[in-house]
């Protein structure tokens, strides 16, 4: 039996173990479901004042930057309206997260009130330990859950905080970027206000062209005979007159109210070919155009991949580029004049190989002609060879036959001539005046 004190009258009364199990379970379940309750509203109301908190920042910051920015901002905003999506998103996990927790915490409060029922048919001392059991779980399932929503509401003003940097930290990037192109813009502006971007390098270069470049060239392009022209043509030479470097200089500039903005990459391929057709050795476009590049606000750019020797520079590196490309040019002018000694050198050569070469050709050719002849020659003393060697033989044989007939002419005598002819033998016997010979007869 246990004794109950009535809060109201200070009077004690007894109950039995079961009613005092039913009066605690009552107690415990309607206390624990209304703290249940309560923190869960709690929860819930300071997640809903947190999320309107931050779209109240968010929404103010958005706005006073819209106002303060121009038509650049226009990125940011984009920028800005998904990192809001991904605040919602973390947001709503980080809620989804804790109504999932009290889900299971709901269900764990029905699996112990089940359980508790179940005990309830247990003996006294096993229903006090199922009691004590089921308080216990239910206090760290209720612990779990608090420190579950702290740590949700940590994770929250984290994820916040982690949102509202990152933010921030792009919102003064780009307004350091927007303040730094405008101190540029006005920087420059100042510089030439009443003078074309042609008329401010011209007086620049002049300032200095007594000092630094007494020799030097630098004039407008004024021969259009090829059909185009640069803007100016920058030339300087050493003390023998011999050329130092050459500069064909483009000078492009626009209004900043232009509707149609031009690029620096329009204006190279016709610079070189006017660097080419004026055999300059480099070529510079001085521009204004891109004012948000940042490849062409950094320096002095090269373009050496899409044309050889040319640069794009600022209005600023105007006289730093012809004093780089100068001195640069000094120091190769030694090995240019030893350059030129050698080509000197090989046009001797050239020109003695190609007189040699035309003593081998006049050589050859009377060789070639006197061999011919020669061979003419030979052929035409052999073909008289052959000629009286035809001759020799029809002499050799003609003496042959001389002597065949000569021999024959030794060999006749009156008697061999006489014989067998008695006529021809007594002419002759009368003719000698003697008788006629026996052979006559």
């Amino acid at each position: 039996m246990n004794d109950i004190i009535c809060p109201h009258c200070n009077k004690a009364f007894k109950i039995d173990e079961t009613g005092y199990a039913d009066i605690v379970k009552q107690v415990r379940d309607s206390e624990f479901d209304q703290q249940l309750h309560d923190r869960l509203a709690l929860a819930e109301k300071e997640k809903l004042t947190a999320v309107e908190l931050a779209t109240a920042k968010a929404a103010s910051a958005l706005q006073k930057a819209a106002a303060e920015k121009d038509s650049e901002i226009q990125a940011l905003q984009s920028q800005l309206k998904s990192g809001d999506d991904s605040k919602a998103l973390a947001v709503s996990q980080a809620v989804s997260k804790l109504e999932r927790e009290r889900d299971a915490l709901a269900n764990q409060l029905a699996q112990a009130k089940r359980e508790m029922q179940a005990a309830s048919e247990l003996s006294a001392a096993e229903q006090r330990l199922a009691l004590n059991e089921a308080i216990s779980k239910v206090e760290k399932e209720r612990d779990g859950l608090k420190s579950g929503l702290e740590r949700a509401a940590m994770e929250k003003q984290v994820a916040e905080a982690a949102l509202r940097d990152k933010y921030e930290t792009q919102i003064k990037d780009r307004d350091d970027a927007i303040e730094r192109l405008r101190d540029m813009k006005a920087k420059l502006s100042t510089k030439m206000v009443g003078e074309t971007l042609e008329q401010h390098c011209e007086t620049e270069f002049n300032r200095i062209r007594a000092t630094a470049f007494p020799r030097a060239y630098f004039e407008k392009d004024n021969d259009s005979r090829t059909g185009s022209k640069g803007d100016y043509i920058f030339k300087d030479s050493n003390e023998e007159g011999t050329e130092i470097v050459s500069i064909m200089f483009e000078m492009k500039n626009e209004d900043d109210r232009t509707a149609t903005k031009q690029k620096n990459e329009d204006f190279l391929k016709e610079l070189d070919k006017d660097r080419i057709e004026k055999g300059c050795e480099y070529a510079v476009l001085v521009s204004l155009l891109e004012p948000e590049s940042e490849l062409y606000n950094t320096g002095i750019v090269d373009v050496f991949y899409r044309y050889p020797k040319m640069y794009v520079i600022r209005p600023q590196f105007f006289i730093p580029i012809i004093t780089l490309l100068r001195n640069a040019a000094l120091n190769a002018l030694k090995y240019k004049s030893e350059l030129a000694l050698v080509r000197s050198q090989n046009v001797d050569i050239t020109n003695f190989e190609s007189q040699l070469e035309v003593f081998k050709t006049g050589f050859s050719r009377n060789y070639d002609l006197a061999s011919r002849q020669f061979e003419t020659a030979i052929d035409e003393i052999d073909k008289s060879i052959s000629h009286m060697q035809k001759t020799k033989d029809a002499l050799l044989k003609t003496a042959n036959n001389l002597r065949l007939a000569n021999d024959k002419a030794q060999d006749v005598t009156i008697k061999r001539l006489t014989k067998g002819n008695p006529t021809m033998a007594d002419k002759f016997s009368e003719l000698d005046g003697g008788a006629p010979s026996a052979e006559s007869k």
